[in-house]
């Protein structure tokens, strides 16, 4: 993935450095001259990786710290310091446009052509569908032949309102039109698909401005080709200058290439990153937060982030609350655990699911997606050829009648072997969800023990208490520490210890540990 080369490099030297027995200034240097190389190699401009060398002995000075300082508070302190300036690079202070709902948001799409403006237009369509929103798109390329066709079946595949024409080729007149049509029709989001265009092209660029100015958009977004390199910042402050985008959006960061080119392009611009795009699927599309994408490349994972893409597929799902019904009660059925592993399919290739949880991505390195999707579907097979009767059972009636598993095994092209490996797999998920049920006892009593005591004392002990579960490595920079963790895995869960849909994350560390080597559920179970 691009930046990923450059994030394992910068995190494996700070790595380094925390387990320096003597950290000293020669082993700080070097870990900085490890960073600032890494940033170069990913075309990261040559005046920023500068500053950010400055910046960071700028906020640790050796000097400066007192004598009887220990070793762990030194390297935290780096650490931190590491983060903030790495966050700071990424950040240019700056807010993006929030759509409104209730009122037309009129958003306008520019790019170099080849970019990926279309699927774009199309991923953020669906992405503002999925969350309430009544939005459409309009095709205003009428430069590029087979334009009108590709949003044409973007759209229709994400059922998606959209317009066009084949017959106008003056691109502000349909984007004129498509946007009157879809304000009469009240939608709130309106997204304009424009030709690409490069910066040498003086006509193309007027065209733009015609664009812009028949439609006055509410927000401007450049999308921006993450693996352009140093081309980027130079193209980026030309549409600045011209369209004046107020947002970016960076393409094909699941490519092999360099994308620092991205990074400078933000902070010559002073315009924020608002999404990622990380494959071709309508899924495929990531919010950008400073603060938690540094802590994603560098190995802390993304908490949040897995949170909104767990949401956002299990949104309005009967199945779902059903399971999630079933773990509060402490039950988990078969039918559950297949719930599960639908989800876990529906988030995307497992290393994107892996980099967002602390610890997982590292773990995963080297594994194929491929492998571990094939095990997904075998498992489903099974899940498929099992009666109504063995979905809502908890498996003893398929260990007590051996003909059973036999049975779906010829009916899934799977092996008995496979169908006990998925059963052992699904006590081990089981046993988590009786735990996570009575934990939510013991949570409900201890809620209700606090309302009679000091509440502040005792919740400042709890927290103290967290602080020291996590001080192992000196928490997580950027807020990853394990207080905050528990308080967003509660959020997932509504409270209720059920995230990740209605499993908690060590389910998900167990179950995927389960799945990929820990002879659970479609280990090695081929047929025999």
């Amino acid at each position: 993935m691009v930046l990923q080369d450059f994030g394992g490099r910068i995190s494996a030297a700070v790595g380094n450095l925390m387990r320096e027995p003597n950290l000293d200034e020669k082993a700080f240097d070097s870990m900085i001259k490890e960073i600032c190389s890494a940033l170069l190699s990913a075309d990261v401009n040559v005046a920023l990786v500068k500053r950010l060398r400055k910046d960071i002995q700028s906020a640790v000075n050796f000097k400066d710290i007192p004598p009887n300082t220990n070793a762990n508070t030194k390297k935290r302190m780096i650490q931190q310091a590491v983060f903030d300036q790495l966050v700071h690079l990424v950040d240019p202070h700056a807010e993006p446009y929030k759509p409104k709902k209730g009122k037309s948001n009129v958003i306008m799409f520019v790019g170099l052509q080849g970019a990926g403006k279309t699927t774009s237009c199309t991923k953020l369509a669906r992405h503002y569908a999925n969350r309430g929103f009544k939005a459409c798109l309009v095709c205003a390329d009428t430069f590029r032949a087979g334009a009108y066709d590709q949003l044409k079946q973007n759209a229709t595949k994400a059922k998606i309102p959209y317009y066009g024409s084949l017959t106008q080729t003056d691109p502000a007149v349909v984007a004129a039109e498509g946007v009157a049509r879809f304000k009469k029709e009240k939608f709130e989001i309106i997204i304009v698909d424009t030709s690409g265009r490069h910066k040498q092209e003086a006509d193309l660029f007027a065209e733009m401005v015609q664009v812009q100015t028949a439609i006055k958009p509410d927000q401007t977004i450049m999308v921006l080709d993450g693996t352009i390199g140093q081309a980027a910042e130079a193209q980026s402050a030309a549409f600045k200058a011209t369209a004046d985008f107020g947002a970016i959006i960076i393409t094909k960061t699941d490519g092999g290439a360099a994308g620092g080119g991205a990074i400078s392009a933000v902070a010559a611009t002073r315009t924020p990153i608002i999404f990622l795009g990380t494959g071709e699927h309508m899924m495929d599309l990531e919010r950008f937060a400073p603060k938690p994408f540094i802590s994603k490349l560098l190995g802390y994972g993304d908490m949040s982030g897995l949170i909104e893409h767990v949401q956002s597929i299990t949104r309005d799902s009967a199945a779902m609350k059903e399971t999630q019904k079933h773990l509060a009660e402490g039950i988990f059925t078969i039918r559950d655990m297949k719930e599960q592993i639908t989800n876990i399919m529906k988030m995307g290739p497992l290393s994107k699911v892996a980099g967002m949880i602390p610890g997982l991505g590292s773990m995963m390195q080297g594994m194929s997606d491929q492998d571990g999707q094939d095990k997904l579907k075998r498992m489903i097979y099974i899940f498929d050829s099992m009666t109504a009767k063995e979905l809502d059972s908890d498996g003893k009636i398929l260990i007590s009648q051996p003909s059973r598993m036999v049975r779906i095994a010829c009916g899934s092209g799977t092996s008995v072997r496979e169908i006990e490996e998925l059963l052992t797999q699904h006590k081990v998920m089981s046993g988590i969800a009786k735990n996570m049920g009575q934990n939510k006892k013991n949570m409900q009593r201890a809620q209700s023990m606090m309302q009679g005591g000091n509440k502040q004392q005792q919740m400042a002990a709890m927290q103290k208490r967290m602080q020291s579960m996590g001080g192992g490595r000196g928490g997580m920079p950027g807020g990853g520490d394990m207080a905050k963790m528990m308080q967003m895995m509660q959020g997932m869960g509504g409270g209720g210890g059920g995230g990740m849909g209605g499993m908690d994350m060590n389910a998900m560390m167990q179950q995927m540990g389960g799945m990929f080597g820990g002879g659970g559920a479609g280990g090695r179970g081929r047929g025999r």
